[in-house]
């Protein structure tokens, strides 16, 4: 049986603390780097002070938004018939443009009900559908009451039946 020698086990003992060391010296390396992280997520080291009084970068402008009729147009299908009933506000920038667009209201909706009658159920399906149908009316809608301006179409209600 060979016993061990003073030098071995010196040998041992400095390589369990050197195992110790590189262990400790890995597990603050994962703390200060998680640490680094949080705080970089927390906004610490952001180049602008942070304060909640401070003003928003851009001021919200006013909008005045205006209520069309309710409308119900039976849509372009095969077979079994399927009604749309649609209630749509149109967001425009003042009370003035609002008097610029009434008096063409009968234009408006006659545009629109031209269109919503050649649409098919399928082409009104998903979020991408109506996001298609919204840019359309837009378009549609700014074409009729030229010079004036309408800077969105907002859906109340929409029904498919």
């Amino acid at each position: 049986m060979s016993e061990e020698t003073p030098q071995n086990e010196e040998t041992g003992a400095a390589l369990d603390r050197r195992r110790k060391a590189m262990i400790v010296a890995a597990v603050l390396m994962a703390l200060l780097t998680t640490g680094v992280g949080l705080a970089y997520v927390m906004g610490v080291f952001s180049a602008e002070p942070q304060t909640e009084d401070a003003a928003p970068a851009q001021e919200q402008k006013p909008v005045v938004f205006f209520d069309l009729p309710e409308m119900l147009v039976n849509l372009s299908s095969e077979g079994r018939t399927t009604y749309l009933k649609v209630r749509i506000a149109l967001e425009v920038e003042s009370d003035a443009m609002v008097e610029q667009i009434e008096p063409y209201l009968p234009r408006i909706m006659d545009a629109f009900q031209i269109y919503l009658r050649e649409l098919r159920p399928s082409d009104l399906e998903g979020s991408a559908g109506l996001f298609r149908l919204k840019e359309q009316l837009l378009r549609r809608i700014n074409v009729a009451v030229h010079p004036a301006k309408v800077d969105g179409v907002l859906f109340k209600e929409i029904l498919i039946q």
